[in-house]
């Protein structure tokens, strides 16, 4: 008989291992109890198991004990069991030579009379997941599926599953999906039933890719029988069960309305379920099998808004949450239907403040001719709240029923009450939707730029909102007194202003307004002319370049490009497609309703959207020879009759161009741009003062500098660059190319394909064959319709300068976006000339 462990040993804390030492203590005890047949030799093997454990929870790596933790397994103690069970699974694959040991004990524990014995070892067998362990893996699980206890089966048909990953070929041979299936349709158990359909979906679906019977497998899951066989036995499953049985039935196509009637009456009990997940689920297969049926699928709206009201106001915010954005997408395609329940919609104090903001979409979503008035009523309220971004959101509710043709005159009198707020940040929001209703309201102009003239610029901080109240004094300048004036002086304080935006909307206003009252802001025009010209930000800069050659070519012109007649803008542009929505609607009850963008834009990279590709090289194709893979995107075919089932107001993607902006070039003579004005240019900037045009006299020039105040004389042409040479055989390779491309500096362009072009990438390699005709090589590529990436690089000829680019091609636009690196920063631009010049001729020889 083996000696006793001391009482020591027994009363080490197992929460505090002493280190190293420790594990040479674990195993000369733990050899001690292998065998050992004391009466408290049980309760010793539990101790130091937990000993055991905890070293390993700590992080000490307890490997070094494998071999004596096998040998104290011959226990029926199911405590001490489970925790050699924890320990085997975790070191059997890091150490894959000792997992063997395990195998035997295992197996006959396997056949304990011990039901959770037996499931307890079936688990732990499966969860080893070492390959060369697989044979003996499948007698265990074969018998284990037809096992007399409902929990050895339930872990045997999950450890299908797991056998599958292993090994997929074990797995077929067995033939255990036919035994799984069988096991499906017949076993009484439901949680059986349950974990038996998980890995059925599971395997199927990962060897469709490879088998055609495995594809028709897959089909008679979604068959009558086996749906309908689901649906009756759903009130027996789990709460998670019955998620994955609604999940099926969500895919099931009846052949007739009696099966949708059949299948309905059938969950009808399931929308007053306490769990969120079922009813979601639930609804989305009420929704999605209603589709066809525009009366019975508003019918659905009006019933499940109850359900998800109730859970709304249960739960934790987060739930709250989470049935919120369900119901906002919703809400979103059938306002009307929830128009009656917008006091349910009403914000809480205890409210987070992502379940306000929210709550504040949705308000906007079904404000109407007959509950515009409390709603705006409600939202005022929330303008004084201690929350500011809440006190924002809701400013811009307000604003945006203002612009749903609802009661406007009420509202617009609201609005104008928050300029009487005296806080910056209202002050600032409410000038912004100002800017907005005079641009679909112009009616309004009286009343609104009375109220807006009485502020004072100096009071406002935010750039969006003094942005928004220059447009105004610009575009209302005839009707607001002192408007020159208080443009003057803001151009007086413009080395202030550090934000671009209201620079930008300076220059702009006070051109309007030169038109409109030329006496008195005549001064101010000049003034603003020559601080935009001389800005250092790049976009002000080239703004008051063009308003000043656009003067110099013809006054005319340039108010009628500055200050043209306008129409009332009807309505503004919608952040998020409808397509989007559909395909967001096509996965209800997912993250991608809380995240608001379907799943392929936040699980594959490769789906991205066009130009939002990382700077990572690693996920490319190296060599011009690059395989190219194309997936086609699945598109929701809408019914424009039914406006339940399709968001209205579709658009047409072919022609939907990309985020850039067109840009157009201005030729005007060089003498035109005097030395004072030149002086203050980076060599960039004066580059871009073009030689072609119309030609003027000095004398013409110079009235017009005079007359602004500008004092403007004479310069000569700068000469142009020199050309160009490329090397025709330039050597780099990726390592040097990706290193290269993390030091050098970055400069931006966009520029057009040809039709043609565009046309001719349905073969990405056709590119890279003409790129390297003009001695361009290619370095890496990928991407898929629509959008393409490329590396290209090339050498200067005759030094050892290389210049690399990125080039990121959408055909549905025919537009390209170029990210191009040099050494040598003085030919970047020549450079950049030459390819945008051989990429523009792609696809026309």
């Amino acid at each position: 008989m083996a000696p006793t462990v001391p009482s020591a040993a027994k009363s080490a804390s197992p929460s505090q291992p002493s280190g190293k030492s420790e594990v040479a203590d674990l195993k000369q005890q733990l050899r001690q109890l292998a065998g050992s047949r004391a009466p408290d030799a049980d309760d010793q093997r539990r101790d130091v198991f937990k000993r055991v454990i905890s070293c390993m929870t700590a992080g000490i790596d307890v490997s070094a004990a494998f071999g004596e933790m096998v040998l104290c397994s011959a226990t029926s103690d199911v405590v001490t069991k489970k925790m050699c069970y924890l320990y085997v699974g975790v070191h059997a694959r890091a150490h894959p030579d000792l997992a063997l040991l395990t195998i035997n004990f295992l197996q006959r524990d396997c056949r304990d009379q011990d039901p959770t014995i037996r499931g307890l070892a079936l688990r732990s067998l499966c969860s080893l997941r070492v390959r060369n362990l697989v044979e003996y893996l499948v007698t265990p699980l074969t018998t284990g599926l037809k096992d007399p206890s409902a929990y050895v089966r339930m872990i045997a048909a999950v450890g299908a599953a797991k056998l599958y990953h292993i090994s997929a070929t074990a797995c077929i041979d067995a033939d255990l999906p036919a035994s799984l299936k069988a096991l499906m349709l017949s076993d009484p158990d439901a949680q059986v039933v349950a974990n038996c359909l998980h890995s059925l979906q599971e395997i199927w679906t990962l060897e469709a890719a490879n088998s055609e019977a495995a594809a028709r497998e897959i089909e008679t899951l979604y068959s009558k029988p086996v749906v309908f066989y689901l649906l009756n036995k759903i009130k027996e499953f789990s709460e998670w069960a019955q998620c994955l049985v609604l999940e099926l039935a969500s895919k099931f196509l009846p052949s007739d309305n009696n099966e949708i009637f059949d299948i309905m009456n059938l969950l009808e009990d399931r929308l007053q379920h306490a769990n969120g997940a079922v009813v979601l689920s639930t609804i989305k297969v009420f929704l999605h099998l209603t589709m066809s049926m525009t009366d019975v699928h508003q019918q659905v709206y009006e019933r499940i808004k109850a359900p998800l009201l109730t859970l709304v106001g249960a739960g934790s915010p987060e739930q709250s949450y989470a049935v919120l954005c369900h119901l906002h997408l919703l809400v979103m395609r059938a306002p009307m239907l929830f128009s009656s329940d917008y006091k349910s919609f009403y914000c809480q104090f205890s409210d987070p403040s992502y379940v306000k903001k929210l709550k504040l979409e949705m308000l906007t979503a079904i404000a109407n001719e007959s509950n515009t008035y409390e709603i705006v009523t409600e939202l005022c309220e929330y303008a004084g709240n201690v929350d500011v971004p809440i006190a924002r959101e809701s400013i811009r509710a307000v604003g945006k029923i203002a612009l749903q043709q609802y009661d406007v005159n009420a509202i617009v009198d609201r609005l104008l009450q928050f300029l009487e707020m005296d806080k910056d940040f209202v002050t600032a929001e409410t000038l912004v939707l100002v800017k907005d209703l005079l641009r679909k309201y112009p009616q309004w102009s009286h009343d609104c730029i009375a109220v807006v003239g009485n502020i004072s610029s100096k009071n406002i901080q935010e750039p969006k909102g003094k942005a928004a109240l220059i447009w105004m004094l610009g575009e209302y300048s005839q009707d607001m007194h002192d408007a020159p004036y208080v443009l003057e002086s803001l151009v007086e304080n413009w080395d202030e202003e550090h934000s671009p935006e209201v620079r930008l909307h300076l220059l702009t206003a006070v051109m309007k307004c030169f038109f409109k009252r030329p006496p008195e802001t005549q001064k101010a025009l000049g003034a603003t002319l020559a601080a935009g010209l001389s800005d250092t930000h790049q976009d002000v800069h080239d703004r008051a370049l063009f308003y000043y050659r656009l003067l110099q070519y013809d006054p005319a012109v340039a108010e009628r490009v500055v200050n043209p007649p306008k129409q009332a803008v009807s309505v503004f542009a919608d952040t998020q497609s409808s397509e989007m929505k559909d395909r967001i609607f096509d996965e209800f009850n997912s993250l991608s309703v809380v995240y608001q963008k379907p799943s392929y834009m936040f699980t594959d990279k490769e789906h991205r959207g066009p130009f939002e590709y990382s700077e990572d090289l690693t996920n490319l194709t190296v060599g011009t020879e690059a395989q190219e893979n194309v997936i086609s995107a699945q598109r929701y075919q809408e019914n424009d009759n039914d406006l339940l089932l399709s968001t209205s107001d579709k658009e047409d993607n072919g022609t939907r161009a990309s985020n850039g902006s067109a840009t157009s070039t201005y030729n005007a003579p060089s003498d035109l741009i005097g030395s004072s004005l030149i002086s203050s240019q980076t060599p960039a900037e004066t580059s871009l003062i073009n030689t072609g045009g119309p030609t003027y006299s000095s004398q013409s020039n110079f009235s017009l500098d005079d007359l602004l105040g500008l004092g403007v004389t004479e310069t000569p042409t700068p000469p142009p660059p020199p050309a160009l040479t490329l090397n025709s055989k330039p050597v780099l390779d990726p390592g040097t190319f990706q290193r290269k491309w993390g030091q050098l500096a970055l400069a931006l362009t966009q520029c057009s394909l040809s039709p043609q072009g565009a046309a001719s990438l349905m073969n990405p390699q056709s590119l890279i064959r003409h790129m390297q005709s003009n001695y361009i090589q290619c370095i890496a590529s990928g991407g898929q319709p629509p959008n393409y990436k490329f590396f290209f690089y090339a050498q200067k000829d005759g030094a050892t300068a290389f210049f690399l680019v990125e080039c990121i091609v959408n055909t549905a636009s025919a537009k390209a976006q170029l990210k191009i690196k040099a050494d040598d920063g003085t030919a970047a631009e020549a450079f950049s000339t030459l390819f945008q010049s051989a990429l523009s001729k792609f696809g026309l020889s």
